[in-house]
């Protein structure tokens, strides 16, 4: 049985994450789009998709991220993703996804990377 979806939105400096905790199919879209609306509402410009918590993603969970990064890039939004296990980063690098957004092995690399980019001059 699929295991729901909890997302939980915290900040570190300059950088939202939300932490995915769970299954990512077609009964996390409330839960996700939600998730990404508040932390955008609340100011966030850079924000992580931290899938260290889930250990499932299907094609209609893919299907939901290309739907927020489509999102996230036509506002403006700096939006990468990190904590996939080796199987999903492969998955993500074969449907293209990396191609639309960052993918980082930790969490430390992605916030690391996205300061680093808020602090460069414009």
């Amino acid at each position: 049985m699929a295991q729901e979806l909890k997302v939980t939105a915290r900040r570190v400096v300059s950088v939202t994450l939300l932490d995915l905790q769970g299954d990512v199919t077609m009964f996390a879209e409330a839960e996700l789009t939600r998730a990404y609306h508040a932390a955008v509402d609340a100011g966030a410009r850079a924000l992580v998709l931290n899938f260290a918590g889930t250990d499932y993603i299907n094609s209609a969970g893919i299907a939901i991220i290309i739907s927020l990064l489509t999102e996230a890039r036509a506002s403006g939004i700096t939006l990468v993703i990190c904590g996939l296990s080796s199987h999903y980063q492969k998955i993500f690098r074969m449907v293209g996804l990396t191609q639309y957004a960052e993918v980082f092995e930790t969490e430390e690399a992605a916030v690391g990377e996205l300061k680093s980019r808020s602090s460069e001059p414009a």
